[in-house]
């Protein structure tokens, strides 16, 4: 049975920078010097491609040698591969450098506004040289990502904390209040219980976001089912159709005055969010990664106003009430 394409491919992959050295060099010494080999490894990894193509890649030419047809296809084949290869491999040197590594770091869609960009700016003032790829999505997206191996580090709210392959830390706690029209009758409240939201027209995130399961959570635990109106996938949407009267929606704190046509009114008990930072278990992270994940988690950086540092010892739930009120899920 003939041999694929892809098998003889993956057989002769080891010596294709041999051949493209002979195609620049016209000579087996210079070619084996440029690779670092001694020269008659170089020559009997010739004949073996030549066995192996079924075919001479190479003819004397003089004091050197030139390339046959068959040569020269590969030589072509192996130089445009090489420059490929080599272009990849300066750019993993550069993502595992500590100091002009990149980073992969995904964030829910609010966090955007102060928490991502004081981390990160107080990163690079002693790191100038490491970029960043910034990612934003539903948690669930998120953290699928993350598992998958295709981000670095990702903020989000609730933490992942049942999940072995994934390690957490809580990094802020920011209240979650209640966002309403100024017409709403709850808008001249000091206050809003949980039990008052029964029957309500609420606006909130789609599932798989985490405001979607504080939301749905806060409801079960004052013992009623939520009267979900509308659902988005972004906050500044949901507060947007608060605003045009279309529903109330349980939202963080905003870290400016309310605008837009939304009042704010904190819920009772107070409600807070743990905000925090996930990465994979194991040593999967890149050491600009870790370096970066070690200054999240020092707590030297000031988070800004909608956020204060979380309680010295959080709970295992990650939606917190104060007060006399137990935790809830």
């Amino acid at each position: 049975m003939d041999e694929s394409d892809e098998a003889l491919a993956a057989r002769l992959a080891p010596a294709l920078a041999l051949l493209a050295a002979v195609g620049e060099t016209g000579h087996v010494t210079r070619a084996a010097e440029l690779l670092g080999i001694p020269q008659p490894t170089a020559s009997r990894r010739l004949a073996a491609l030549s066995d192996l193509v079924g075919a001479p890649l190479v003819l004397p030419s003089g004091r050197g040698i030139r390339l046959t047809r068959a040569g020269r296809t590969l030589a072509a084949a192996s130089t445009r591969a090489l420059a490929t290869v080599t272009a990849a491999a300066r750019e993993v040197r550069e993502e595992i450098d500590p100091g002009s590594g990149r980073i992969v770091l995904g964030f829910l869609h609010l966090l955007g506004r102060t928490l991502v960009p004081s981390l990160i700016g107080g990163f690079r003032e002693r790191n100038p040289g490491v970029r960043f790829s910034l990612a934003q999505g539903s948690r669930q997206d998120m953290l699928r990502a993350l598992r998958e191996g295709e981000i670095d580090l990702v903020f989000v709210a609730p933490l992942p904390l049942d999940d072995p392959d994934l390690v957490s830390r809580p990094l802020a706690e920011q209240e979650l209040v209640l966002s309403a029209p100024p017409s709403h009758r709850f808008a001249a409240r000091s206050r809003v219980r949980a039990a008052d939201l029964a029957g309500e027209e609420l606006v909130t995130l789609e599932h798989g976001y985490g405001l979607r399961q504080i939301t749905d959570d806060l409801c079960a635990a004052a013992g009623f089912e939520p009267r979900i109106a509308f659902e988005g996938q972004e906050s500044e949407t949901v507060r947007g159709l608060v605003a045009a009267g279309l529903g109330v929606a349980v939202l963080p704190r905003s870290d400016q005055a309310p605008t837009g046509g939304v009042v704010e009114i904190p819920l009772s008990p107070p409600l807070f969010r743990t905000v925090g930072v996930s990465w994979p278990a194991g040593e999967r992270l890149t050491p600009a990664a870790r370096s970066f994940r070690d200054h999240v988690c020092s707590g030297r950086t000031d988070l800004g106003p909608a956020f204060r540092r979380p309680h010295p010892a959080p709970r295992s739930h990650d939606l917190r009430e104060t007060g006399d009120h137990d935790t809830r899920r």
